[in-house]
């Protein structure tokens, strides 16, 4: 039986499992930033890495902030490997992708609420310091009891020990809970080696890199948010 609920936060509430960089290269696209994949690719794991290396997300920022200082870092890869991209791209690219992910937040609140009136929830991100500062603006940070961030607690996913501290702040036995991900090797494999069951909202990766897998046994797969719901009612 289900008694408590460990959710992943982004590609799993904030896009309704796109991954991020589709969403953004697909801003690129749109305000004609002329890379191509491979050079878009290379730029966004810089971008990535270099936030989580960089301290430059402060706990006071919020998504657009975050996505704005990515976007910074990325340009600045593109132009230092010889790509001719213009500033004023950030801005509106940062702009668009903050609207969409408030769209898919506001979508996915209805859910979150309801599921909140029923199990406790906790929150279990990759993140950078100011999770709960985005939750917070983006109007769900009362549907959590607690949130589990990796910046704060000193690990990262795919080590199943965040999800572990998931675990032990519900109060429960890992098969009373179930974990709710994006990802197949950060979220679904550690919350099963933990025990847990999964609901994996599986719709588009990035790259071929082994998130496309069998649905193993626990693990129920999803293309929608919005099916967690009834999810849950198969899973008792």
């Amino acid at each position: 039986m289900i008694k408590g609920i460990l959710f992943d936060y982004g590609g799993t509430i904030d896009t309704n499992a796109l991954h991020w960089a589709h969403v953004l290269w697909e801003a690129y696209q749109r305000n004609n930033v002329n890379v191509d994949k491979k050079a878009f690719s290379e730029a966004y794991k810089y971008g990535e890495r270099a936030l989580a290396i960089k301290p430059l997300v402060q706990p006071h920022h919020v998504f657009y902030d975050v996505l704005f200082l990515k976007l910074t870092e990325q340009f600045s890869f593109l132009k230092e490997n010889g790509h001719s991209v213009d500033d004023a791209a950030i801005e509106a690219i940062a702009r668009e992708c903050n609207q969409f992910a408030h769209t898919t937040v506001t979508n996915a609140k209805q859910v979150l609420e309801a599921l909140a009136k029923q199990y406790p929830l906790v929150m279990v991100s990759n993140f950078y310091g100011n999770i709960n500062n985005i939750l917070a603006d983006f109007g769900i940070a009362g549907c959590f009891q607690d949130v589990i961030e990796s910046a704060v607690v000193g690990v990262r996913k795919p080590d199943p020990q965040i999800y572990q501290l998931g675990i032990d702040s519900l109060g429960f036995e890992p098969e009373e809970c179930v974990v709710v991900g994006d990802s197949f090797s950060k979220d679904i494999q550690p919350a099963r080696q933990l025990g847990c069951q999964a609901i994996w909202l599986n719709v588009e990766g990035w790259e071929e890199n082994g998130e496309k897998q069998a649905t193993p046994e626990g693990v129920t797969e999803i293309t929608d948010f919005a099916r967690i719901t009834e999810v849950l009612k198969s899973l008792g």
